[in-house]
């Protein structure tokens, strides 16, 4: 009995943490606590005087618990998009349970973003860049090598944080042309929208989109510009099949990529995508302004 009052309170001790743990692999509160509560089952059948590190030891079980959760999600094609808020998103002046239980809609966004790295790309980059756990330990988790597992999250960390340079200085302007469109819908500046705008821009949005409450087609600068005013609080600027756009999402249940087009220091065209398929098919990765 006093070993298994002794099993509890150290897990107790630590569910927090699992907790956040599993949340940022996961993305999604429901799974996370799934894999909590199958973490204290197999703590429970374990004689716990024989576990030299049980802080370490029940990180590295949740750990191993969320990678077969992924594994299976990604066999099954499954997205799950439940109870997905800012558990994704690091604050060093929160604790860890506020960070996540706090609802914050960017979360969502760079949640689409890690959905796109393979298991334990995601549990690499998750577990070491969050959270500090040594290569080596991560390693014994994915049966790898730590060279190899570090190659892992640095792979995974520069799909999370691409480069906004892109080898040009056209590519550079057109990335600040997004970052400046981003600025000025979210402070309702609409003078400044209409200054990245071609006079003759073309908003387009996919059936999907116009299904969810898009209008099918805006045209020129200022109907584009008032469209847009006040809005894309939820967004994230990113890389669209090595193009230019935004991350969009506004709730846990929806999501939608805006490609931008651009001609002669302006943008020109605008595509929101928010048809599953097609959204699946998009290689994205988010520019970094955002996430430092």
């Amino acid at each position: 009995m006093d070993a298994k009052k002794t099993s509890l309170e150290q897990f107790e001790a630590n569910r927090r943490r699992l907790r956040a743990v599993a949340c940022r692999v996961l993305g999604s509160l429901n799974e996370a606590e799934d894999a909590v509560q199958e973490t204290w089952l197999r703590l429970s059948q374990t004689k716990v005087e024989e576990i030299a590190n049980l802080s370490g030891w029940l990180t590295t079980v949740t750990a191993r618990i969320c990678l077969d959760m992924l594994r299976s999600r990604k066999a099954r094609r499954e997205r799950p998009l439940d109870t997905i808020e800012s558990e994704l998103i690091l604050d060093a002046g929160r604790s860890l349970e506020d960070q996540v239980t706090a609802a914050d809609s960017v979360g969502l966004a760079l949640f689409v973003v890690l959905e796109k790295l393979a298991p334990a790309e995601r549990l690499a980059f998750v577990l070491h860049d969050v959270f500090a756990v040594p290569y080596d330990d991560i390693a014994s988790i994915l049966d790898r090598s730590a060279g190899a597992t570090r190659q892992l999250a640095s792979r995974a960390r520069r799909r999370v944080q691409g480069s906004p340079n892109a080898g040009s200085d056209d590519r550079a302007r057109q990335w600040n042309l997004v970052e400046a469109f981003l600025a000025a819908a979210r402070g309702g500046d609409f003078d400044a929208l209409v200054s990245v705008l071609d006079p003759d821009v073309a908003f387009r949005a996919d059936d999907e989109a116009i299904r969810q409450g898009s209008l099918p087609e805006i045209r020129g600068a200022r109907a584009v510009a008032e469209a847009f005013k006040g809005r894309a609080q939820s967004a994230l600027s990113a890389f669209v099949d090595g193009g230019f756009g935004l991350i969009i999402a506004p709730d846990e249940h929806r999501h939608f990529v805006l490609r931008f087009f651009f001609r002669n220091g302006k943008i020109t065209a605008i595509r929101a995508i928010a048809d599953p398929k097609s959204l699946a098919s998009l290689d994205l990765e988010l520019l970094p302004g955002l996430l430092q």
